[in-house]
């Protein structure tokens, strides 16, 4: 058995070979429709390849060859066994090339191309060479569905309708070509573009007995051997590099990959994910931006040109690979992370990782979640930093890894595509030289923050395991800008700290005495406060991490107080219950009951869930509002009518519109708030100076309701007003509002109201 070099024109021609004569090109039945034509991603994707190759041949001088196409040659027809959908493509492209190079006039052999798979596809070729658009046709297959020789039911035919969208295709890559010379190159006699070997069956056996054979030979290639072929093909510029590319990717790099194989003992997709995430970071050390096409074209744009970014690149592929050879790579990254905080106490030197995205093997995990949301942009640079240190050993990882995974913790606003060439050079300077003089990617706050613990451990090295253990709780992430580098006090408050966050049923307490011991919260923008919540956790995050020392001075001045009141008492809700009290009473000594006096006092003015505050211009006062979540189109309370309904002791007898207040949606914060009487429909509501009443609609309850008003001396504006008096920053009560309304409410309701 033996091939014969030819081209798809070149099959008609007569030869001084042993080559068969063929006259003709015939589908058999035995083969299966037109698929390169069809609209699925992976055809699409084989299609936009097989033209690629194709119009390369054609345009730039380097002709392809198309392997073996087995047939059998009977009577001068050629049935082709295996080869049918290339076949099928170079008669199109043929009759393309053709009529926009004015050849169609001439009958050439290559026209005899038929399907003996459906009559419709036969009659539909036989029409299609006789065919003849106009040279510069805008859109051949469209013109072609136009013509009346075009039949209705074609549209049901799927391997006319895969030819159709086959033209359509070869039209968007070749329309901007030469045709005349393209044309010329494929029929060329001595050199054609595009060639392939026919392997007549002859002594094979029967035709359809092969066909079976042929196709139980396996499954086609998968898409990671069609990408590790062209990119072998791609980076053959550099020599012996790619002869060791195949060596290493057949052998010692598909054993470190077999061990991550599942249940079908498929690594392919491993393979590809690894691929992926070295292409990226290649493009970033490049200084590119990321990119949206297939991982494809984007390796071979960065590997397959000669150059320093491919030199770079290749180094680090073969790098990312190799320094897995022959190590126990799971029992490397468990040395060096780990993702429950219970394990810290008997490995200290190991990094806790924070999340549940994946493990501490963060190589497995890029290998089967990379470009998920499980394989994160923080994982990606850890990783990248282990491979660089295995690179380069410094002597300093575990230290450099804890201070990056700080910075990626505190720069969720600055983990995003367009950061990452800058990201990636600051783990590269953070990894090998240990610097962090010139960050530009991650968050520039907690980049000072690293430097300012990096010289207080200098100073204090016996200190090291309290602060790691303090960056290591879940609330900080290694954010430390809420505590003082005291040498005096550090250990003491990271103690308490520690012990208050573990207890989150005294949160409500810490509420209260932080704001006893200052106004510690921080401003979310002109309108919001954010403060402690006594329920959730999150606000705590958002409350002390995130912004530089000087921003979070005010917080970290009462929370320091706190800590140290806790540090010295015996009992954590004892001390800040105290601090409560003592505040309490020092203000009403004064006479100046101002709104901090009212949020540490009154617990059911601190029950909102995100600790976020709503107020006119950001200004806390007597018009507030306390949000459930994040913005006011959700749910809130209004703080001074809930601590109203607690204190007048009537919401849960159903005297009022609910045990702690009415909840609102929507509106803003100088929106009129009522909180109604359920027997009378009357109502109250807080303003600056006091309570305004709203009058009950029906006529039964009027007497009582004035009777009440009389004996409160409410106004003619139905207001309660509430004694103030004048202070640095405005007016404030001089005698506590929630206890007069109180007393107000607990009237109308016995009054029958």
């Amino acid at each position: 058995m033996s091939g014969f070099l030819t081209s798809y024109a070149g099959l008609f021609a007569p030869s001084e070979t042993d080559a068969p004569v063929v006259t003709s090109v015939e589908i058999p039945l035995i083969q299966r429709d037109y698929a390169q034509g069809r609209t699925d991603a992976r055809a699409s994707d084989i299609r936009e390849r097989f033209l690629d190759v194709l119009h390369e041949a054609l345009t730039s001088g380097n002709g392809v060859g198309l392997d073996f196409v087995y047939g059998d040659v009977e009577d001068g027809t050629l049935r082709p066994l295996d080869g049918q959908q290339r076949l099928t493509t170079l008669f199109l492209l043929h009759w393309y090339l053709a009529y926009r190079a004015g050849q169609l006039d001439n009958q050439h052999a290559w026209m005899r191309f038929s399907y003996a798979t459906r009559p419709t596809a036969r009659l539909f070729c036989e029409q299609l060479v006789a065919a003849k658009p106009p040279s510069d046709e805008p859109d051949p297959a469209a013109w072609i569905v136009d013509q009346p020789w075009y039949l209705y039911v074609w549209r049901n035919d799927p391997t006319i309708q895969a030819m159709l969208v086959m033209i359509a295709a070869i039209h968007g890559r070749f329309d901007g070509c030469d045709p005349h010379s393209a044309w010329q190159r494929l029929v060329d006699t001595d050199a054609p573009a595009i060639s392939f070997q026919l392997l007549p069956i002859d002594d094979m056996g029967s035709g359809e007995d092969l066909y079976i054979k042929m196709n139980s030979r396996g499954k086609p290639l998968t898409p990671f051997e069609n990408f590790k072929a062209r990119f072998e093909r791609a980076i053959a510029w550099s020599g012996d590099t790619s002869t060791e590319f195949d060596h290493r990717i057949d052998g010692p790099w598909s054993d470190i990959m077999w061990r991550l194989r599942g249940d079908d003992d498929i690594i392919d997709d491993k393979f590809l994910r690894y691929f992926e995430f070295i292409t990226d970071i290649s493009q970033w050390r490049a200084g590119l931006l990321p990119g949206r096409g297939r991982l494809e074209t984007r390796a071979l744009q960065l590997f397959g040109t000669a150059g320093p970014q491919a030199d770079t690149g290749l180094e680090f592929l073969f790098h990312a690979f190799d320094t897995w050879s022959g190590a126990d790579i799971a029992n490397e990254f468990e040395r060096l992370f780990a993702t429950n905080r219970a394990d810290l106490p008997r490995q200290p030197d190991r990094l806790l990782l924070f999340g549940t995205e994946t493990g501490a093997d963060l190589f497995a995990a890029c290998c089967r979640s990379y470009g998920s949301t499980r394989f994160t942009y923080g994982r990606t640079l850890l990783l990248f930093a282990v491979l660089l240190d295995r690179a380069d050993p410094s002597g300093h990882l575990p230290r450099r890894l804890r201070v990056l995974r700080n910075l990626i913790e505190a720069s969720e606003s600055e983990l995003r595509p367009h950061r990452l060439p800058a990201l990636v050079a600051d783990v590269e300077r953070i990894v090998r030289d240990g610097s962090l003089s010139e960050i530009n990617g991650f968050n520039k706050a907690q980049a000072e923050d690293e430097q300012a613990k990096f010289e207080f451990l200098t100073a204090h090295p016996d200190l090291a395991p309290i602060l790691f253990r303090l960056e290591d709780h879940a609330l900080l992430r290694g954010s430390l800008q809420a505590f003082d580098l005291d040498v005096s006090t550090f250990a003491q408050r990271a103690t308490a700290f520690e012990s208050l966050m573990a207890t989150p049923d005294i949160w409500g307490d810490l509420t209260a005495a932080l704001l006893a011991a200052g106004n510690y919260p921080r401003r979310r923008n002109d309108r919001d406060l954010q403060f402690g919540s006594p329920s959730n956790a999150e606000p705590w995050r958002n409350l002390l991490t995130g912004t530089s020392r000087a921003h979070l001075r005010p917080t970290a001045d009462a929370l320091g107080r706190v800590l140290d009141a806790v540090a010295a008492g015996t009992v954590p809700r004892d001390s800040l219950r105290q601090m409560r009290d003592d505040y309490v009473s020092s203000v009403q000594a004064t006479g100046r009951l101002d709104w901090r006096y009212y949020l540490v006092r009154y617990g059911a003015m601190r029950e909102g869930a995100s600790g976020i505050y709503a107020s006119v211009g950001g200004n806390m006062g007597y018009l507030v509002c306390m949000l459930e979540k994040t913005q006011m189109n959700g749910r809130y309370r209004d703080p001074y009518l809930a601590a109203l309904a607690r204190e007048a002791d009537a919401g849960d007898a159903g005297l009022l519109e609910g045990a702690g207040g009415p909840v609102f949606a929507g509106g803003s914060v100088e929106s009129f708030r009522w909180m109604n009487l359920a027997r009378s429909s009357a109502a109250v509501r807080c303003v600056r100076d006091g309570w305004v009443l709203r009058r009950p609609e029906r006529e039964e309850f009027s007497e009582r309701f004035d009777d009440v008003c009389a004996e409160f001396g409410i106004d003619a504006q139905l207001k309660l007003a509430v004694p103030q008096t004048l202070c640095p920053g405005g007016r404030v009560d001089a005698s506590d509002r929630v206890q007069a309304g109180a007393r107000l409410v607990r009237a109308l309701t016995a009054a029958g109201l």
